[in-house]
C-alpha cells in the first residue's frame, strides 16, 4: 500500500493479547507526591491497558533487558506489578517521579504538569527502551516494537495540486491523535473534521513537483493503519494561554474508526472505551483524575489514593481530556 516493509520484526504481532489474561478487582490507588496527579492518571490508564499490562506482568522485558541506568519499560513493569499484584491499597510511584527528568526534561517533581504531555513522553520513553540494544533498525522496523504494536498506527497525508490535480501521498506513524474541539460538539464530529480536506494557500502553499512552483493545494489526512489501542487527546488548551476549553464533548462507549480510514469500505473497525482522563479546574495544569475499566469489567473513578466503583453513565458524562479505546 505504498509503505516500506520492515526488515526486522522486533515483537511478534500474534503475541499481543488484547484480552485480560487474569481477571481481578482493581489494584491500588496512587499517592500524590506533591503535584503529581497528572502523572498518576497516566500511570493508571496505562496500567489498565490490557495488552500492555499482559506484557508487563509476564516480565518478558526485564528478563531480556541489559540496559544500564534508566529504562522506562523496566520502571513500568515494576509499577504495574505493584499496583495489580500487591495487597496494598495505595502505592507510592517513587521510581517514576525519581526519574522524571529522563522521561521529559520539562517535568519537575514539585511542579504541576500536563497529562497529555506526560503520556506523550512516557510512550516515547517506552518506545526508546524497546529499541535499546537494537542497532541500525530501519524506520519501518521501529514500528514493530511491543509499544508501537499496541498504541501505534499510521496516518496518510494526500496532497492534491488544485492546478494540475497531481497527487502526492506520504505516511506518518502515530502513537496518539490530537483533535481540535473548538467547534465540534462530539468526538465523531471532531474526527470528521480531522479527515476533511483542508485548502493550503497563501503562506501555506506547497511546491508541486509537476507544476514546479508553489500552488494552492488540498491536503487530506486519514487513518491509514489502525492501532490496537486508539488514544485521543481533545485539545482543551485555548490559544496557548493555558486557559481550559470547558465545553462538553460527547464521546461514545463504542467507536467505529472505519469512516475515518483511507479506505472506508469494509467491515466496521470497532473500539471500546476503557479509560479516560479528566481535568478539574480552569487550566490544563490543574488537578486530574481518571476513570478506568478494570479486568473484572467494572468501571472505577481513580483520584490519586481513592479508587471508587462507578457506572458507565457517569463515565460518559465527563469533560474528557484524554480517551483510550481498545480494538
Amino acid at each position: 500500500d505504498g509503505m516500506a516493509l520492515p526488515q526486522r520484526i522486533l515483537f511478534p504481532p500474534e503475541e499481543v493479547c488484547m484480552s485480560w489474561q487474569q481477571r481481578e478487582s482493581p489494584g491500588a490507588g496512587l499517592c500524590n507526591l506533591g503535584s503529581t496527579c497528572y502523572i498518576n492518571v497516566i500511570l493508571q490508564c496505562l496500567t489498565y491497558t490490557p495488552p500492555l499490562a499482559n506484557y508487563l506482568l509476564s516480565r518478558d522485558h526485564s528478563q531480556l533487558c541489559h540496559r544500564q541506568g534508566f529504562c522506562m519499560m523496566c520502571i513500568m513493569e515494576a509499577h504495574v506489578r505493584k499496583v495489580l499484584c500487591s495487597s496494598a491499597n495505595v502505592i507510592w510511584p517513587r521510581a517514576v517521579v525519581r526519574d522524571l527528568k529522563f522521561i521529559g526534561e520539562e517535568f519537575e517533581p514539585d511542579m504541576a504538569g500536563d497529562a497529555y504531555e506526560f503520556l506523550r513522553c512516557a510512550l516515547e520513553a517506552m518506545q526508546r527502551a524497546c529499541l535499546s540494544g537494537s542497532s541500525n533498525v530501519d524506520i519501518s522496523s521501529q514500528t514493530t516494537t511491543i509499544i508501537h504494536q499496541i498504541f501505534g498506527g499510521f496516518l496518510k497525508s494526500r496532497v492534491t495540486c488544485l492546478r494540475c490535480q497531481a497527487v502526492s501521498d506520504s505516511y506518518k506513524a502515530f502513537l496518539h491523535v490530537l483533535l481540535d474541539i473548538k467547534a465540534p460538539s462530539s468526538l465523531t464530529t471532531a474526527l470528521e473534521d480531522f479527515v476533511t480536506p483542508k485548502e493550503l494557500d497563501g503562506k501555506y502553499c506547497l511546491k508541486c513537483s509537476k507544476c514546479e512552483k508553489k500552488v494552492t493545494s488540498s491536503k487530506r489526512v486519514t487513518v491509514h493503519r489502525v492501532p490496537k489501542v486508539f488514544t485521543v487527546c481533545l485539545e482543551r488548551a485555548a490559544d496557548h494561554t493555558g486557559k481550559k476549553i470547558s465545553k462538553i464533548v460527547e464521546y461514545p462507549e463504542y467507536l467505529d474508526l472505519r469512516p475515518y480510514m483511507s479506505d472506508t469500505a469494509g467491515e466496521p473497525l470497532l473500539y471500546s472505551l476503557y479509560a479516560l482522563v479528566v481535568h478539574s479546574g480552569d487550566t490544563c495544569l490543574d488537578g486530574h483524575f481518571c476513570y478506568t475499566k478494570a479486568s473484572n469489567g467494572l468501571w472505577y473513578k481513580m483520584d490519586d489514593e481513592s479508587v471508587d466503583n462507578c457506572g458507565i453513565h457517569t463515565v460518559l458524562r465527563q469533560q474528557a481530556y484524554l480517551l483510550f479505546y481498545a480494538r
